[in-house]
């Protein structure tokens, strides 16, 4: 196949500068994780047809797909702790922290809006220009960055701290209760406490209403997906805090086992006969689905770095780590190939092994593509640091 030459090819004459084993390469696992579960789930969802799209493995394929978004997002808001930590060791101001954390939310977001242009313009024709104001995923990532940039900031600045000497003690419980708060306001927000009086373009980044008159769950808006950044903002100052540091691998123990007690404490809320909200939507908005998520992924943090530490998870070639550096671009381009104009599969016509072809072709072709912007990126910064050497001799 076609996408395998290419893998084949990539390897071969783009071959990336062997790196040490590194104690964050769980986070790039992560991250490629939830690329191979996103692509399953566009695959699928895009290509199967007939009894397959109501069968029990589109039932389960549909269940996956719950997990790359707050995956992605909980990975944004770690990204999030780790550079406020490193502008902490270099002695960065609260201003700092906030505007750089700031400046990258806005970038993605930018990315996110020019994402839209393009499949616009790609579907110019048959698409509504309604598409342009979608609240796609890397919208509200760009979004949920820039909101923890500015309570970085406004924290700092409200406790007096001309540094970020605080930051991990407090600022980590804050971003834990802006992430509760958030999910337990989505039910009343998608409902009772609508923004009516906003445009829809700008309603729809809080509950994800769009042009349709009700919020819609394929859509990304804060309420509830910011919740799951602010859960990672504060799992990412946990594991820099200086009592992380002294536990070492034990905190990702700890995680875990917290990340169990969640999963079981939403599934006892849930069984509650009572409840607080006048409508109670559990897959969509329900703040206990919210819990279990969090939970999952505290779990999969611990399963992640267990395997890149002690597993064969560094062992060699990754592909997951592969996908985890690259996975913006990933993204961007395989959209194109499932849902676009240039699909390479008919929609919604396939069996589950016609698919599942489909989803193959689509996971190598990937990997390839991030193999040459590795090796590409690589050659690039090689080249670079060549030429103040040359200019020296």
């Amino acid at each position: 196949m076609l996408p395998a030459f290419c893998l084949r090819r990539a390897r071969l004459y783009c071959r990336v500068p062997p790196r040490p084993p590194s104690r964050l390469a769980y986070i790039d696992w992560l991250r490629g994780l939830a690329c191979v579960l996103m692509f399953q789930t566009h695959c699928y969802d895009a290509w199967l047809g007939g009894a397959a799209r109501d069968s029990r493995f589109a039932m389960w394929s549909h269940l996956g797909g719950t997990f790359p978004a707050p995956l992605f997002l909980f990975l944004a808001g770690i990204s999030v702790a780790l550079i406020a930590d490193k502008m902490q060791q270099k002695g960065a101001t609260a201003s700092q922290i906030g505007k750089k954390v700031i400046f990258r939310g806005a970038e993605i977001l930018g990315l996110g809006l020019l994402f839209r242009i393009q499949e616009y313009a790609i579907s110019w024709g048959w698409a509504p220009w309604t598409d342009l104001f979608r609240v796609d995923v890397l919208n509200t990532i760009g979004v949920s960055i820039m909101l923890m940039g500015g309570l970085c900031w406004m924290v700092l600045f409200v406790i007096g701290a001309p540094t970020v000497r605080g930051l991990h003690k407090f600022l980590s419980v804050v971003a834990c209760g802006v992430a509760v708060l958030i999910s337990a306001l989505t039910p009343l927000v998608w409902t009772t406490w609508r923004p009516r009086f906003l445009p829809w373009q700008l309603e729809s980044y809080i509950n994800g209403v769009h042009n349709l008159g009700t919020p819609q769950p394929w859509l990304f808006p804060i309420f509830p997906w910011t919740g799951f950044a602010f859960a990672g903002l504060a799992m990412g100052l946990i594991l820099t805090s200086g009592f992380s540091q002294k536990l070492g691998s034990w905190i990702f123990l700890l995680t875990g086992v917290s990340g169990a007690t969640l999963v079981y404490a939403a599934r006892f809320f849930d069984s509650l006969s009572w409840q607080i909200y006048p409508v109670y939507d559990y897959w969509h908005t329900s703040p206990s689905f919210f819990l279990l998520r969090v939970g999952i992924l505290l779990v999969l943090l611990l399963g992640a770095y267990a395997w890149c530490r002690w597993g064969l998870g560094q062992a060699g070639f990754s592909p997951l780590i592969q996908l985890g550096k690259t996975s913006l671009l990933v993204y961007w381009v395989h959209i194109e190939l499932v849902y676009g104009r240039f699909h390479i599969l008919p929609l919604r016509s396939q069996t589950i092994l016609g698919a599942s072809k489909g989803l193959l072709t689509i996971f190598l072709a990937m990997l390839a593509l991030s193999v040459a912007r590795t090796a590409w990126k690589a050659r690039m910064q090689e080249f670079k640091n060549r030429k103040p050497a040359q200019a020296a001799g």
